[in-house]
């Protein structure tokens, strides 16, 4: 049975996406209350799985998990993107009516904006987690209040469903970086035939040296999928560049990064590894 360390509780949406990603396979949930002792219980438990939001497609790039994930010494072992439809969910026997305040994390509020303004008498609280507001509720038996939340942690927390998928935007997708520790990300790998790269790196400051990487992969047919810049901490306008390859060559792939390392500075490879399917638009 795989142990996989997630941010919040059961229900999140961090929860769906492992199951997703691991589907069909047994799986024990580890509750974490932020990422950062994710990876502290990762670092403490060389066994154990983390699953890491990296990016949306409303909200885009999760930046401090970028450097988590970088300072880490996990790899990368593979990505989830999951399709993120809300639920607006309360108390059995309640209804809208009923309802006076809206608990959830604030980028489910956000996401859900337009709905919840449509609802002029309710207050809008944020929480630190979607699947947390949804057990308060129930934990308490509250009445009047309802969770921004998927329909899992409605099923989990045997909350009802009062409106689904909620979100102003139905192309709201997150991407999930799967992780593991060195040892254990070699033995998951086996075999595996990959095709996508995540790395960081840093370069010269001096003019056109990010247009000379750029020049390199393109020769080699390499697709750059994502380029993220992140300022470097103590060094005034010098940048850590965080990027996403897919290649169809594996040969290929090694030649362009022989030829390009040379031109780089503090060179770390995060992972490589299947590239995740786009979710076909069901509901969670």
């Amino acid at each position: 049975m795989k142990r996989i360390a997630i941010q919040g509780i059961q229900g999140a949406y961090h929860e769906i996406a492992a199951r997703k990603f691991f589907k069909g396979e047994d799986l024990t949930i580890v509750p974490c209350v932020t990422f950062k002792e994710l990876f502290q219980k990762m670092a403490q438990d060389p066994e154990l799985l983390g699953i890491v939001a990296i990016e949306n497609t409303i909200a885009g790039s999760l930046l401090p998990n970028h450097d988590l994930v970088r300072k880490s010494g996990t790899a990368i072992i593979g990505e989830q993107k999951v399709r993120i439809a809300h639920s607006l969910a309360a108390l059995p026997g309640q209804s809208i009516e009923d309802i006076k305040e809206i608990h959830s994390h604030p980028m489910a509020l956000m996401q859900s904006q337009e709905f919840i303004d449509s609802y002029t008498h309710w207050k809008a609280v944020e929480s630190d987690d979607t699947a947390m507001a949804a057990k308060e509720i129930m934990d308490n038996q509250i009445k009047g209040r309802a969770a921004v939340c998927s329909q899992l942690a409605a099923k989990t927390y045997q909350l009802e469903v009062l409106a689904s998928s909620i979100e102003t935007n139905k192309l709201n997708y997150t991407r999930f970086l799967i992780v593991a520790n060195p040892a254990q990300a070699e033995v998951l790998l086996k075999d595996v035939v990959v095709n996508k790269a995540s790395m960081v790196f840093t370069l010269p400051h001096e003019e056109g040296s990010l247009a000379k990487i750029l020049a390199i992969l393109s020769f080699y047919r390499i697709n750059l999928t994502k380029i993220q810049s992140l300022p470097i901490l103590g060094r005034a306008w010098e940048y850590q560049f965080y990027i996403n390859l897919t290649f169809d060559d594996y040969d290929r792939y090694m030649q362009a990064l022989d030829a390009v390392r040379p031109l780089l500075k503090d060179f770390q490879l995060l992972g490589e590894y299947v590239e995740g399917a786009m979710p076909n638009g069901e509901e969670i």
